[in-house]
């Protein structure tokens, strides 16, 4: 069986999306009404200045004490975030999150259009077996070649 494409695994094929002015609690509610882990950070009419997690909700906002309804997006978002084509294999996505420590990654075609973000909710277990087996595998070589 042929393993999906991060954009066959997703199941909304739009990204939530805020400018980055917006009121970090403008952007909490709006993650909360769409049932959704992040946004994106955009600036018209189509660049891709960041995104916003629960992570960095947690860490940036409320671990710092920083007063969510006075403080911009832009001021807590993870800048220029790695993204990945939409054709890129579920396993391979995952590796890159378990390297790079996160959990959202949104994809981008080749006109740099955004086209969803893949979170790693969206891998089923076969595929994150398949990438953890791989994540190992790339820690084992670098340490030989460390």
């Amino acid at each position: 069986m042929a393993e999906r494409t991060v954009f066959q695994s997703i199941t909304k094929k739009s990204a939530l999306s805020i400018p980055p002015q917006a009121s970090v609690v403008e952007a909490a509610q709006a993650m909360t009404r769409a049932n959704c882990g992040s946004v994106l950070v955009m600036a018209p009419p189509d660049k891709l200045l960041g995104i916003l997690t629960e992570r960095d909700l947690m860490t940036r906002v409320l671990a710092k004490s920083v007063d969510p309804e006075k403080t911009a997006v832009r001021d807590v978002m993870t800048p220029s975030p790695l993204c990945v084509p939409p054709e890129t294999p579920v396993s391979d996505a995952v590796v890159i999150m378990l390297e790079k420590g996160f959990r959202h990654l949104p994809l981008v075609d080749k006109t740099g259009r955004i086209l969803g973000v893949f979170s790693i909710r969206d891998a089923m277990p076969r595929e994150l077996s398949a990438a953890i087996s791989q994540a190992e595998f790339h820690e084992q070589v670098n340490d030989a070649l460390g």
